[in-house]
């Protein structure tokens, strides 16, 4: 899977297409925006309308309080279960969306 960045679609990088896909290996762009594929995109959501609140932005003093505390609990008391976000992604979509390239 790779990111849009620049070299992903440079002309010495696509000069080895062939020859990896030789070998065996399949590669994949990820659509330009897609934060739903994102680990941290997923992390940053939960924190931001589910695990701050609103109190924590009143000042930039609570904000860096609250996210501190988070990043410091997370995966004790702050927990993601990715089985059940993974769950909700339309592989379909996902896939249609890659048979393009």
């Amino acid at each position: 899977m790779l990111d849009n960045a620049s070299y992903h679609k440079s002309k010495k990088f696509k000069a080895n297409l062939y020859k990896w896909m030789n070998k065996g290996l399949t590669l994949l762009y990820l659509p330009p925006y897609s934060p739903q594929l994102n680990i941290i995109e997923i992390l940053w959501r939960f924190m931001k309308y589910i695990w701050i609140e609103y109190k924590a932005y009143l000042s930039f003093d609570n904000y860096k309080q609250y996210i501190e505390n988070i990043l410091e609990k997370y995966g004790k008391e702050f927990v993601i279960n990715f089985k059940l976000w993974k769950d909700e992604v339309s592989y379909t979509k996902l896939l249609s969306y890659f048979s393009g390239y």
